[in-house]
């Protein structure tokens, strides 16, 4: 391959600094955003998973054992973190929406995100790689050259990212350890990869690398900080070194637990896992007709749990360097998936439906001397972030979001909560309660509405709404109000 740009640092640094906040005590962040993360990690209960340094840090953290994303898909679902907004239209549902909303935008009265309402308050904030949409923060496409326009025009004090031998933050995305990549192979590349190399192999090694380093620098600034780093793996292809694939057995290694289409439901719900059949040379080509093979479908797992395991590893850097440099007792630690991913689940590999598989993610939230590694099971949103981390950081919150501040169940795991969360793609709204997924599509298609009974169907096998038309009726009028104009 033809790199594009030599292996060097790419580093944009904010020109204009807001005026400075007078801050005392403030708690620094480390935000860690995981690409494609369902919760299958020790902490949530998987015994096979080898996740050490997220279930370590669990044990005096908050796991939020049933927290959704707002949208399956990347972009959109950070656009609705980092905002606190649920979707308005259609545009919210595309991976374009900080662009189209944040960067093509002229600057707002509201902060565009909640990093950039720390930085109006005297925070040092710092990007390193896939913190919203692309890949490194910067405007550009797959193939072309990299772009010097921000996607978060606002956000940063500084927005760095190391593309290594790929040359490119997309290329380094979609990237193999040979340096090449599927825009480079025309998409003649298997789905995942085994590769007998050391962390620096693949490009979360150097996300990782890159952030230890400005931690060391950061602990001798005089004031708090936000630190956000976006770790790529366990999105496809699933690439890890060898010692990361040679923590599992393979032929042990369970297939989904349910991995046939819903009863009395349309196909129209489900899809052809496109995304994942975008790799061409996968041993096996997955369709709603037609399942893969349990041995495939082993494989797959194995590789999807090696991509997490080499993630933990990287963290685990982080969390280490957080510790040498002292700062563990004054940082808030955040670990969020962007959403969830079907293993096969429904048939399906990869995100975009609006089942559970594909919106339930991991948010693991560790406040020194406010959590204590008992799990929260309420439900919760991705949008309740943004009002959380304000209010742990003594900053006021500029305006209304449609999240709540998550503080009454950091300090009572039990407190009353009305717990709704609302998700949407595919034409349609889903509803998540403590105890059912109501889910109403506005298409032609029928059946419109599925419902689904977590406590005898946790794996939403069948679509119980006409057999419960009172169960129905009775939560109807929650997901109409999580109707913000999207679908009128």
């Amino acid at each position: 391959m033809k790199q594009l740009l030599p292996a060097l640092l790419i580093a944009v640094v904010v020109s204009c600094r807001p005026e400075k906040v007078q801050t005392t005590n403030k708690p620094n962040v480390l935000f860690v955003f995981v690409d494609d993360l369902r919760p299958d990690l020790g902490c949530y209960g998987n015994p096979v998973v080898q996740s050490p340094n997220l279930d370590m840090l669990a044990q005096s953290g908050a796991v939020f054992t049933h927290h959704y994303a707002q949208v399956p898909t990347c972009g959109a679902s950070r656009y609705s973190m980092l905002t606190g907004m649920l979707p308005k239209s259609r545009g919210y549902l595309s991976n374009e929406a900080c662009r189209e909303f944040i960067a093509e935008q002229q600057p707002q009265k509201i902060p565009e995100t909640f990093i950039h309402q720390l930085r109006l308050n005297g925070y040092y904030t710092v990007g390193i790689g896939k913190i919203s949409h692309y890949a490194d923060g910067l405007l550009y496409g797959y193939t072309d050259s990299i772009g010097s326009k921000r996607e978060l025009p606002q956000s940063w004090d500084e927005l760095l990212f190391n593309p290594a031998k790929w040359g490119t933050g997309w290329n380094a995305f979609f990237g193999y350890a040979n340096g090449e990549n599927r825009q480079s192979m025309n998409r003649q590349v298997k789905p995942y990869e085994k590769a007998d190399v050391d962390d620096l192999g693949y490009v979360d090694g150097y996300t990782a690398e890159l952030a230890v380093s400005k931690l060391k620098e950061l602990a001798k600034r005089n004031e708090p900080f936000f630190l956000g780093v976006g770790f790529f793996k366990p999105h496809l292809p699933f690439t890890a070194p060898k010692k990361y694939w040679d923590l599992y057995t393979e032929k042990t290694l369970s297939t989904a637990p349910f991995d046939s289409i819903p009863k009395n439901i349309n196909i129209a719900s489900l899809h052809n896992s496109g995304e994942f059949n975008g790799y061409h040379l996968g041993d096996e080509k997955p369709s709603i007709q037609h399942p893969v093979s349990d041995a495939y479908a082993k494989k797959l797992r194995h590789a999807y749990y090696a991509c997490i395991s080499y993630t933990d590893a990287q963290i685990g850097k982080l969390l280490a360097e957080l510790e040498k440099q002292g700062m563990s007792e004054n940082t808030i630690v955040v670990v969020w998936g962007d959403h969830g991913w079907h293993l096969g689940d429904q048939r399906i590999w990869g995100k975009h439906t609006l089942f559970e598989r594909a919106l339930r993610s991991v948010f693991i939230l560790n406040v020194p001397g406010k959590t204590d590694g008992k799990p929260v099971q309420q439900v919760v949103s991705s949008v309740d972030i943004y009002p959380t981390i304000l209010e742990l950081c003594g900053v006021e919150m500029p305006h209304k979001t449609n999240g709540k501040s998550l503080m009454p169940l950091l300090l009572d795991c039990d407190a009353d909560w009305d717990a709704a969360a609302y998700s949407y793609f595919r034409n349609g709204i889903s509803l998540r309660t403590a105890d059912y997924r109501l889910t109403k599509y506005f298409r032609e298609e029928e059946p419109v509405i599925e419902l689904y009974d977590h406590h005898s169907d946790p794996y939403e096998s069948k679509n119980i709404a006409a057999d419960h038309p009172e169960i129905v009726k009775q939560l109807m009028p929650l997901l109409e109000a999580g109707n913000t104009g999207l679908y009128e």
